[in-house]
Protein backbone atom coordinates (compact mmCIF):
# COMPACT_ATOMS: atom_id res chain seq x y z
CA UNK A 1 0.00 0.00 0.00
CA UNK A 2 1.77 3.33 -0.98
CA UNK A 3 1.37 6.70 0.51
CA UNK A 4 -1.93 7.77 -1.40
CA UNK A 5 -3.64 5.10 -0.28
CA UNK A 6 -2.97 5.03 2.95
CA UNK A 7 -3.89 8.59 3.36
CA UNK A 8 -7.03 8.18 1.36
CA UNK A 9 -8.15 5.30 3.99
CA UNK A 10 -7.51 8.06 6.90
CA UNK A 11 -9.52 9.95 5.35
CA UNK A 12 -12.08 8.53 4.74
CA UNK A 13 -12.44 7.18 8.62
CA UNK A 14 -12.17 10.77 9.58
CA UNK A 15 -15.01 12.13 7.27
CA UNK A 16 -17.75 9.11 7.74
CA UNK A 17 -20.06 9.36 10.94
CA UNK A 18 -19.52 6.06 12.77
CA UNK A 19 -22.08 7.69 15.01
CA UNK A 20 -22.20 11.91 14.75
CA UNK A 21 -22.37 14.26 17.41
CA UNK A 22 -23.10 18.14 18.69
CA UNK A 23 -24.73 20.58 21.05
CA UNK A 24 -27.81 21.80 20.69
CA UNK A 25 -29.08 23.77 17.97
CA UNK A 26 -29.19 26.77 20.13
CA UNK A 27 -25.81 26.45 21.57
CA UNK A 28 -22.62 28.15 20.89
CA UNK A 29 -21.52 27.37 17.15
CA UNK A 30 -18.15 25.96 17.61
CA UNK A 31 -18.47 23.58 14.42
CA UNK A 32 -19.59 26.10 12.18
CA UNK A 33 -16.32 28.07 12.88
CA UNK A 34 -13.37 25.89 12.77
CA UNK A 35 -11.41 26.19 10.02
CA UNK A 36 -9.22 29.59 8.75
CA UNK A 37 -6.82 28.65 5.76
CA UNK A 38 -3.43 27.58 5.93
CA UNK A 39 -0.62 30.73 5.76
CA UNK A 40 3.15 30.56 4.98
CA UNK A 41 4.88 29.43 8.40
CA UNK A 42 4.88 32.67 10.95
CA UNK A 43 1.49 34.08 9.68
CA UNK A 44 -0.93 34.56 13.04
CA UNK A 45 -4.39 35.28 12.34
CA UNK A 46 -6.85 36.38 13.98
CA UNK A 47 -10.65 36.31 13.53
CA UNK A 48 -13.44 38.63 15.58
CA UNK A 49 -17.16 37.83 15.16
CA UNK A 50 -21.11 37.75 15.85
CA UNK A 51 -23.11 35.13 15.52
CA UNK A 52 -27.10 35.08 15.94
CA UNK A 53 -29.02 32.26 15.58
CA UNK A 54 -32.86 33.02 15.42
CA UNK A 55 -35.04 29.83 16.15
CA UNK A 56 -39.06 29.99 16.13
CA UNK A 57 -39.71 27.33 14.20
CA UNK A 58 -41.34 24.11 15.73
CA UNK A 59 -40.94 20.92 14.34
CA UNK A 60 -42.14 16.95 14.42
CA UNK A 61 -40.26 15.60 12.07
CA UNK A 62 -40.61 17.16 9.21
CA UNK A 63 -43.58 18.81 9.51
CA UNK A 64 -43.77 22.43 10.81
CA UNK A 65 -46.08 23.17 13.18
CA UNK A 66 -48.39 26.27 13.38
CA UNK A 67 -47.24 27.58 16.37
CA UNK A 68 -45.18 30.64 16.99
CA UNK A 69 -45.13 30.37 21.04
CA UNK A 70 -41.68 29.52 22.18
CA UNK A 71 -38.58 31.26 20.71
CA UNK A 72 -34.57 30.75 21.26
CA UNK A 73 -32.17 33.19 20.44
CA UNK A 74 -28.56 32.64 20.93
CA UNK A 75 -26.31 35.97 20.25
CA UNK A 76 -22.06 34.39 20.43
CA UNK A 77 -19.20 36.75 20.26
CA UNK A 78 -16.46 34.29 18.43
CA UNK A 79 -12.68 34.96 18.97
CA UNK A 80 -10.99 32.83 16.25
CA UNK A 81 -6.93 32.68 16.42
CA UNK A 82 -4.65 30.46 14.17
CA UNK A 83 -1.01 30.13 14.31
CA UNK A 84 0.77 28.76 11.13
CA UNK A 85 3.73 26.80 13.12
CA UNK A 86 5.20 25.48 9.63
CA UNK A 87 3.91 25.87 5.79
CA UNK A 88 2.18 22.89 6.61
CA UNK A 89 1.59 22.58 10.45
CA UNK A 90 -1.26 25.02 12.24
CA UNK A 91 -2.93 25.23 15.14
CA UNK A 92 -6.36 27.28 15.57
CA UNK A 93 -8.09 28.37 18.95
CA UNK A 94 -11.81 29.00 19.14
CA UNK A 95 -13.32 31.11 21.97
CA UNK A 96 -16.83 32.15 22.64
CA UNK A 97 -18.72 34.08 24.93
CA UNK A 98 -22.65 33.75 24.89
CA UNK A 99 -26.10 34.63 25.28
CA UNK A 100 -28.61 32.61 25.33
CA UNK A 101 -32.64 33.41 25.52
CA UNK A 102 -35.84 30.74 25.64
CA UNK A 103 -38.82 32.56 25.79
CA UNK A 104 -42.32 31.00 26.13
CA UNK A 105 -45.69 32.82 25.39
CA UNK A 106 -48.79 31.17 26.64
CA UNK A 107 -52.43 32.01 27.70
CA UNK A 108 -51.01 35.43 27.85
CA UNK A 109 -48.13 35.30 29.74
CA UNK A 110 -44.54 35.05 28.85
CA UNK A 111 -41.82 33.23 30.74
CA UNK A 112 -38.41 34.53 29.45
CA UNK A 113 -34.73 32.27 31.01
CA UNK A 114 -31.05 33.62 30.08
CA UNK A 115 -27.71 33.54 30.52
CA UNK A 116 -24.76 34.74 30.00
CA UNK A 117 -20.91 34.08 29.82
CA UNK A 118 -17.84 32.54 29.09
CA UNK A 119 -18.48 29.39 26.75
CA UNK A 120 -16.99 26.61 25.79
CA UNK A 121 -13.41 26.45 23.80
CA UNK A 122 -12.00 24.51 20.87
CA UNK A 123 -8.38 23.91 20.12
CA UNK A 124 -7.24 21.84 16.67
CA UNK A 125 -4.62 21.26 15.15
CA UNK A 126 -4.39 20.66 11.82
CA UNK A 127 -1.94 19.94 9.09
CA UNK A 128 -2.14 20.13 5.35
CA UNK A 129 -1.35 18.50 2.05
CA UNK A 130 -1.13 20.39 -0.82
CA UNK A 131 -1.63 19.00 -4.31
CA UNK A 132 -1.94 15.72 -3.25
CA UNK A 133 -4.57 14.88 -5.42
CA UNK A 134 -3.16 17.13 -8.41
CA UNK A 135 -2.38 20.77 -8.74
CA UNK A 136 -4.12 23.51 -7.28
CA UNK A 137 -5.62 21.10 -4.72
CA UNK A 138 -5.09 20.71 -1.08
CA UNK A 139 -6.45 18.86 1.50
CA UNK A 140 -5.96 18.95 5.30
CA UNK A 141 -6.96 16.84 8.30
CA UNK A 142 -7.58 18.16 11.88
CA UNK A 143 -7.41 16.49 15.49
CA UNK A 144 -8.78 19.23 18.29
CA UNK A 145 -10.55 19.25 21.20
CA UNK A 146 -13.44 20.52 22.98
CA UNK A 147 -12.84 22.33 26.36
CA UNK A 148 -15.31 22.97 28.76
CA UNK A 149 -14.58 26.72 30.08
CA UNK A 150 -18.03 27.88 30.31
CA UNK A 151 -20.12 27.24 33.28
CA UNK A 152 -22.94 24.46 33.10
CA UNK A 153 -24.87 25.53 36.97
CA UNK A 154 -26.19 28.32 35.78
CA UNK A 155 -29.90 29.23 37.07
CA UNK A 156 -33.01 31.28 36.76
CA UNK A 157 -34.49 33.71 38.59
CA UNK A 158 -35.91 31.59 40.82
CA UNK A 159 -32.57 29.50 41.78
CA UNK A 160 -33.59 26.54 39.78
CA UNK A 161 -30.47 25.18 37.77
CA UNK A 162 -31.49 25.44 33.88
CA UNK A 163 -31.24 22.98 31.73
CA UNK A 164 -28.40 21.74 29.49
CA UNK A 165 -29.45 23.49 26.41
CA UNK A 166 -29.39 26.85 28.22
CA UNK A 167 -26.05 26.73 30.25
CA UNK A 168 -22.93 28.39 28.44
CA UNK A 169 -20.75 25.41 29.01
CA UNK A 170 -21.11 21.63 28.68
CA UNK A 171 -18.89 20.43 31.56
CA UNK A 172 -17.50 17.84 29.38
CA UNK A 173 -14.28 17.33 27.10
CA UNK A 174 -15.30 16.49 23.07
CA UNK A 175 -13.02 15.16 20.76
CA UNK A 176 -13.23 16.91 17.58
CA UNK A 177 -12.17 15.43 14.38
CA UNK A 178 -11.89 17.79 10.61
CA UNK A 179 -11.20 17.58 7.80
CA UNK A 180 -11.03 19.94 4.57
CA UNK A 181 -10.59 19.61 0.42
CA UNK A 182 -10.14 22.24 -2.06
CA UNK A 183 -9.87 22.52 -6.12
CA UNK A 184 -9.22 25.72 -8.31
CA UNK A 185 -9.84 25.50 -11.81
CA UNK A 186 -7.49 26.15 -14.75
CA UNK A 187 -10.20 27.67 -16.87
CA UNK A 188 -10.72 30.45 -13.88
CA UNK A 189 -8.13 29.70 -11.61
CA UNK A 190 -10.05 32.18 -9.12
CA UNK A 191 -13.19 29.75 -8.85
CA UNK A 192 -12.55 27.11 -6.32
CA UNK A 193 -14.66 24.14 -5.03
CA UNK A 194 -14.22 23.17 -1.45
CA UNK A 195 -15.79 21.26 1.42
CA UNK A 196 -15.52 20.17 4.82
CA UNK A 197 -16.57 17.83 6.89
CA UNK A 198 -16.65 18.12 11.69
CA UNK A 199 -17.14 14.86 13.34
CA UNK A 200 -17.55 15.86 17.30
CA UNK A 201 -17.78 12.73 19.48
CA UNK A 202 -18.99 14.40 22.84
CA UNK A 203 -18.30 13.90 26.37
CA UNK A 204 -20.75 13.40 29.52
CA UNK A 205 -21.27 15.55 31.91
CA UNK A 206 -21.08 13.56 35.44
CA UNK A 207 -22.53 16.10 37.84
CA UNK A 208 -25.77 17.21 35.73
CA UNK A 209 -27.73 18.70 38.18
CA UNK A 210 -25.80 17.26 41.10
CA UNK A 211 -26.14 13.23 40.86
CA UNK A 212 -27.27 12.93 37.11
CA UNK A 213 -25.07 12.64 33.99
CA UNK A 214 -25.77 14.47 30.41
CA UNK A 215 -24.34 13.75 27.14
CA UNK A 216 -25.16 16.12 24.29
CA UNK A 217 -25.40 13.81 21.10
CA UNK A 218 -22.56 13.39 18.59
CA UNK A 219 -22.43 15.22 16.01
CA UNK A 220 -21.70 15.10 11.82
CA UNK A 221 -21.71 18.39 9.82
CA UNK A 222 -20.73 18.39 5.63
CA UNK A 223 -20.15 21.53 3.79
CA UNK A 224 -19.97 21.64 -0.10
CA UNK A 225 -19.35 25.47 -0.99
CA UNK A 226 -18.09 26.61 -4.12
CA UNK A 227 -16.68 30.45 -4.08
CA UNK A 228 -15.23 33.30 -6.43
CA UNK A 229 -13.00 36.36 -6.37
CA UNK A 230 -14.39 39.56 -8.03
CA UNK A 231 -12.99 43.39 -8.25
CA UNK A 232 -15.55 45.29 -6.43
CA UNK A 233 -14.60 49.00 -5.49
CA UNK A 234 -10.91 48.69 -6.65
CA UNK A 235 -10.28 45.48 -3.99
CA UNK A 236 -11.60 41.85 -3.96
CA UNK A 237 -14.27 40.41 -3.05
CA UNK A 238 -14.95 36.78 -2.81
CA UNK A 239 -18.99 35.75 -2.80
CA UNK A 240 -19.54 32.12 -2.42
CA UNK A 241 -22.69 29.82 -1.46
CA UNK A 242 -22.50 26.48 0.48
CA UNK A 243 -24.74 23.35 1.29
CA UNK A 244 -24.50 21.82 5.31
CA UNK A 245 -25.65 19.08 6.52
CA UNK A 246 -25.91 17.76 10.36
CA UNK A 247 -26.78 15.00 11.43
CA UNK A 248 -27.09 14.87 15.72
CA UNK A 249 -27.87 11.97 17.62
CA UNK A 250 -30.38 12.05 20.54
CA UNK A 251 -28.97 13.30 23.82
CA UNK A 252 -28.65 11.00 26.93
CA UNK A 253 -29.42 11.45 30.60
CA UNK A 254 -28.15 8.42 33.12
CA UNK A 255 -27.46 6.52 29.90
CA UNK A 256 -30.75 6.68 28.29
CA UNK A 257 -31.61 8.64 24.83
CA UNK A 258 -33.74 12.05 25.98
CA UNK A 259 -36.54 12.57 23.43
CA UNK A 260 -37.38 15.24 21.70
CA UNK A 261 -33.07 15.91 20.72
CA UNK A 262 -31.58 14.96 17.51
CA UNK A 263 -32.35 15.17 13.75
CA UNK A 264 -31.38 16.16 10.55
CA UNK A 265 -31.07 19.02 8.94
CA UNK A 266 -29.57 20.90 5.49
CA UNK A 267 -28.98 24.32 4.90
CA UNK A 268 -27.84 26.75 2.37
CA UNK A 269 -25.61 29.33 3.12
CA UNK A 270 -24.55 32.25 1.40
CA UNK A 271 -21.50 34.47 2.13
CA UNK A 272 -20.07 37.41 1.45
CA UNK A 273 -16.37 38.85 2.08
CA UNK A 274 -14.39 41.91 1.24
CA UNK A 275 -10.63 43.32 1.46
CA UNK A 276 -11.10 46.41 3.42
CA UNK A 277 -6.72 46.30 3.45
CA UNK A 278 -4.78 43.52 1.90
CA UNK A 279 -4.74 42.14 5.57
CA UNK A 280 -8.50 42.68 7.01
CA UNK A 281 -10.76 41.04 5.28
CA UNK A 282 -14.88 41.37 6.49
CA UNK A 283 -17.20 38.88 6.07
CA UNK A 284 -21.19 38.16 6.07
CA UNK A 285 -23.11 34.67 5.90
CA UNK A 286 -27.06 33.92 6.30
CA UNK A 287 -27.49 30.37 7.03
CA UNK A 288 -31.53 29.33 5.59
CA UNK A 289 -33.03 25.87 6.55
CA UNK A 290 -34.37 24.38 3.52
CA UNK A 291 -35.21 20.46 5.46
CA UNK A 292 -35.30 19.74 8.82
CA UNK A 293 -36.19 16.27 10.01
CA UNK A 294 -36.06 16.36 14.05
CA UNK A 295 -36.82 13.30 16.33
CA UNK A 296 -40.25 14.13 18.34
CA UNK A 297 -41.29 18.24 18.55
CA UNK A 298 -38.34 20.36 18.62
CA UNK A 299 -37.38 24.33 18.17
CA UNK A 300 -35.77 24.46 15.04
CA UNK A 301 -33.54 27.48 13.23
CA UNK A 302 -35.65 30.04 11.48
CA UNK A 303 -32.12 31.77 10.37
CA UNK A 304 -28.66 32.33 11.45
CA UNK A 305 -26.86 35.46 11.14
CA UNK A 306 -22.85 36.08 11.36
CA UNK A 307 -20.65 38.74 10.21
CA UNK A 308 -16.81 39.45 11.58
CA UNK A 309 -13.31 41.09 10.47
CA UNK A 310 -10.50 38.21 10.21
CA UNK A 311 -6.84 40.46 10.92
CA UNK A 312 -3.68 38.59 8.87
CA UNK A 313 -0.67 39.92 10.58
CA UNK A 314 2.18 38.52 8.05
CA UNK A 315 5.92 36.80 9.62
CA UNK A 316 8.29 39.39 9.54
CA UNK A 317 11.46 38.91 6.63
CA UNK A 318 14.85 38.96 7.28
CA UNK A 319 16.33 41.52 5.00
CA UNK A 320 20.08 40.95 4.75
CA UNK A 321 21.18 44.28 4.46
CA UNK A 322 25.21 45.32 2.60
CA UNK A 323 27.41 48.38 4.07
Amino acid sequence: MNFRELFFILCVLVITPISAQTCCSGGIPLSNNLGLAQQEKGTIQIGLSYDYNNLNTLNSGTETLNDNSRLRITHSVLLNTNYSITNRLSIEGLFTWVNQRRKISQFGNENLDQTSGIGDAVLLLKYNFPEILGKESNIAIGLGSKIPLGSSTETNDQGITLNADLQPGSNAWDIIYWSSFSKNFNFRPSLTFSSRAIYRSTGTNDSYFGNSSYKFGNEFQGFISFSDQFALFKTLSTPSLSFKYRNARQDKIDGFNLDNTGGNWVSIIPNFSINLTPNIVFSTKAELPIYNNVDGTQLTPTYRITSGFLLKINPKKNVLQLN
